[in-house]
């Protein structure tokens, strides 16, 4: 079954769309089954389930870390993490820039952004994020590499607002590349969308979705 929801799921993502499969609250023997369907990349939110997984299962995996980081946890995932989704501070990102240092690595990071209506998720305003950017410091930081953003949409039923909030973050993206990444290929990536609302992230321009119930099935918590 998880084979041919990863196959009836990528065959239908357009050209510069990547799923990210969110593995969390699922076992080992469920991550080993999308893998020999062919997923390579994977997504979790916690430090030590990651920890576990990653020892167990095959070193050919993707792994991204979409969860809250604590600053006192970085130092367990980055010397094998390849993208971080959720940078919701300068102090997060100077921290995974120093614990790469030490192991000799440059890590992704996307900025995560506060696009939903709820004050339970993290992330930066637009204009917290305009002056990050404005005052410069991420500049002197060598071993972490922004590579775009990352926001999660309300929760909610009514479709048309998390079309607008998905767009708001697809156009301030936009404004932040052209303002000062506009040279830098690899700020490329906008992490929107998960099992309920993917279809609409990809509308505004999502190229990483991260999708999990609908793969999985509901978590074991």
């Amino acid at each position: 079954m998880i084979a041919e929801r990863i196959h009836a799921l990528t065959s239908q993502l357009p050209q510069g769309v990547r799923l990210v499969a969110i593995s969390k609250f699922h076992p080992a023997e469920a991550i080993a089954e999308a893998y020999a369907a062919g997923q390579r990349l994977f997504g979790e939110s916690r430090v030590q389930e990651l920890q576990a997984k990653h020892e167990a299962l095959p070193k050919d995996i993707e792994w991204h870390f979409i969860g809250h980081l604590q600053t006192n946890k970085v130092k367990y995932i980055v010397p094998y993490v390849s993208l971080i989704h959720g940078i919701d501070s300068f102090r997060l990102l100077a921290e995974v820039d120093r614990q790469a240092e030490r192991v000799g690595r440059t890590v992704g990071c996307l900025l995560q952004m506060h696009i939903a209506r709820e004050e339970t998720k993290f992330g930066f305003s637009f204009e917290e994020c305009r002056q990050l950017l404005q005052e410069g410091e991420w500049r002197q930081l060598h071993h972490v590499r922004l590579c775009g953003m990352m926001g999660m949409a309300t929760n909610t039923d009514n479709m048309q607002q998390v079309e607008e909030e998905f767009r708001s973050l697809a156009t301030f993206f936009h404004e932040v590349k052209t303002t000062w990444f506009a040279a830098d290929e690899a700020f490329c990536e906008l992490s929107m969308g998960m099992s309920h609302d993917y279809p609409q992230a990809i509308a505004a321009g999502s190229t990483l979705i991260r999708v999990g119930t609908y793969i999985f099935g509901e978590r074991n918590y």
